[in-house]
């Protein structure tokens, strides 16, 4: 394993996969930094470029990018209580009062720090949790895969913001979108409706490009008007001492395992792992009232658990090809567009790309604590770049972007309709994380299932009768029931609480 790793780590070394794993990872940063930006609409917009690469340089650019748009999200949060992605939202609690009352340097400081150890630590179950899962994995057959993505279909819509029922729905929406073109199994097309265009089915890029970043454009487009007030502070107190390290110890360390545990679920994401590692920091506190007023605690503990997130979201993908987050579907995209194969047999057919992506991981989470440290104060000065400079450009990418994948504007249309898709399914309250995962994971799961089929001759007695399979199911029955059980009691809850209301006050 170390030499495999040694290895991966001496390849990154050289200066090509040098540069761009650096150039990813200061582009993810400067991303993540502008309001309205995020690391999933960088990546699916660096996708046509990766094109012609080799497979290592183009996911180790990629990895660079989703390491550093994780952490520049940090800037916004503390500077202007603008979150620069879903997952630095709880950052805004205690990183924006500390920097209102002149402390930004401090917040920033500790966020930054955090984020690194928050790496690191996910980094190193990377390392001695995914071979081993892989191995495991090998053992599946089809109807253990098959209740496997279903169940992390069902937690993903479980936990996805909003309601269950519109996760469950844009899931579903993202399966249906992935049916056109040819039957795998009879050859034949099917919902193409007799259009050409359509035989080859809807294409991962365009959709990816269209739903994360046309949509965004979009909204952005919407709120255009919209003035950044600007904050000039020092950033006094960015390192933190060591008498800092001795007090954050055990708070950085468990909150940057909950993320990687968060990660490791599908499909959960980084906001989740915050949220849990904030809570737990704020539970298990000796000043419980300062957080939310600029505690330290809360700051630490929000950084250091959505960047510990990356490396456990690479767990499952690495070993199952099950993306861990949304940014996972799209590096699973990634590597389809490469012809590789993700899931257990990686690590035995491409085994140099698999190390390629565990390196890169902390290789960029170095170089993020080095970039960030050394150039936060110029990094935050492109909050201020207007978006009506930024919003042209990044529409001639998506464009580029897509006519390039086969020089047909079919794939610019899809691009374009996918974007207002997803902007109205925003509007709507649906989540776009189980419509992607959705449509990546829609034809493995249909491919299991009818292999598992056809070796059955048709039974589907294996899905309850061998053991993971009715695992899966089990756990899957459960997530779905659980939120309206939960409701239910709520309710019961309420009532009761009225009933005993109004004895008191007759």
């Amino acid at each position: 394993m170390f030499d495999a790793l040694f290895g991966a780590l001496a390849n990154l070394a050289q200066p090509l996969p040098f540069a761009l794993i650096l150039l990813g990872t200061v582009l993810g940063i400067v991303v993540g930094a502008i309001p309205g930006l995020s690391g999933a609409m960088l990546i699916a917009l660096t996708l046509p470029l990766t094109f012609y690469m080799e497979p290592v340089n183009a996911i180790v650019l990629l990895i660079g990018m989703y390491v550093g748009s994780i952490t520049g999200g940090l800037i916004t949060a503390t500077m202007l209580r603008m979150p620069g992605t879903p997952s630095n939202v709880v950052t805004t609690f205690d990183g924006h009062p500390m920097a209102e009352s002149g402390r930004p340097g401090r917040a920033l400081g500790l966020g930054i720090s955090a984020s690194f150890v928050g790496g690191l630590v996910s980094w190193v179950v990377l390392l001695f949790l995914a071979k081993p899962l892989s191995v495991w994995a090998t053992r599946f057959g089809p109807f253990e895969y098959f209740t496997l993505i279903m169940m992390a279909m069902v937690l993903i819509a479980s936990v996805s913001q909003g309601s269950m029922v519109k996760g469950l729905i844009a899931g579903f929406l993202g399966m249906l979108v992935s049916m056109p073109g040819v039957d795998p199994s009879a050859g034949q097309p099917r919902m193409t409706w007799d259009w050409y265009m359509l035989n080859g089915g809807l294409k991962l890029l365009p959709v990816l490009i269209g739903v994360f970043a046309v949509s965004q454009i979009i909204g952005d487009m919407v709120a255009i008007g919209k003035t950044i007030k600007r904050v000039e502070s020092s950033m006094t107190g960015l390192f933190m001492s060591l008498k800092d390290w001795r007090d954050q110890a055990f708070n950085l360390i468990r909150s940057s395992l909950i993320g990687t545990f968060v990660g490791i679920l599908p499909g959960i994401g980084a906001s989740i792992g915050s949220i849990l590692a904030y809570t737990s920091a704020k539970n298990m506190s000796r000043t419980p009232e300062k957080f939310g007023k600029g505690s330290e605690e809360g700051i630490v503990a929000s950084e250091a658990a959505n960047n510990a997130t990356v490396g456990g979201a690479l767990i499952p993908l690495i070993a199952m090809g099950i993306p861990g987050s949304v940014i996972d579907a799209i590096l699973i995209g990634a590597l389809m567009i490469h012809s590789l194969q993700p899931g257990p047999t990686l690590f035995i057919t491409n085994p140099e790309v698999v190390w390629a992506m565990i390196a890169s991981c902390l290789v960029a989470t170095i170089m993020m604590y080095g970039v960030m440290m050394g150039a936060v104060r110029y990094v935050a000065m492109v909050m201020y770049i207007p978006r009506v400079y930024l919003l042209p450009v990044i529409l001639v990418f998506c464009i580029v972007g897509a006519f390039a994948l086969d020089n047909t504007m079919f794939d610019v249309w899809v691009m374009l309709i996918f974007g207002v898709v997803g902007f109205a399914m925003e509007k709507a309250g649906f989540p776009l994380g189980p419509f992607v995962i959705g449509f990546v994971l829609a034809p493995l799961m249909e491919s299991k299932l009818r292999t598992g089929l056809m070796m059955t001759n048709g039974s589907l007695e294996p899905m309850f009768t061998r053991p993971l399979p009715i695992i899966f199911l089990i756990i899957a029955v459960i997530l779905l029931i659980m939120p309206f059980f939960r409701s239910w009691r709520e309710r019961q809850f309420r009532g009761r609480a009225a009933a005993t209301t109004d004895e008191t006050a007759e």
